[in-house]
């Protein structure tokens, strides 16, 4: 499944109405650390069939990052249910971030 970029108008839809695991990465164009990744993002969604893994822009989506606290990027956020299991913050490797999503 590829990586879904949401806005404000699809993040409730596609993450607090889901009914299963979303891994969002909270990230700007800018941001050094969110460049390493999102490939990183990229392979965790072809391989993590059971997770549906989404990217918000905090630039664009600026009333989301300050609903879940993301004071510093990339930070990723398990949600189940609607709800945030698990919250994360910098960057990541692959084998982290598979970790997060059992």
């Amino acid at each position: 499944m590829a990586v879904l970029h949401l806005t404000t108008e699809t993040f409730e839809k596609e993450v607090l109405q889901y009914q299963g695991k979303v891994l969002v990465d909270f990230f700007a164009t800018w941001c050094g650390p969110c460049k390493m990744v999102a490939p990183i993002m990229e392979e965790v969604a072809e391989e993590a069939k059971d997770v549906k893994v989404c990217k918000v822009d905090v630039d664009d989506c600026g009333e989301i990052a300050e609903k879940y606290n993301v004071m510093s990027i990339p930070t990723l956020a398990v949600f189940e249910n609607g709800e945030v299991k698990e919250i994360s913050v910098g960057f990541k490797p692959k084998a982290a971030i598979l970790e997060m999503l059992k």
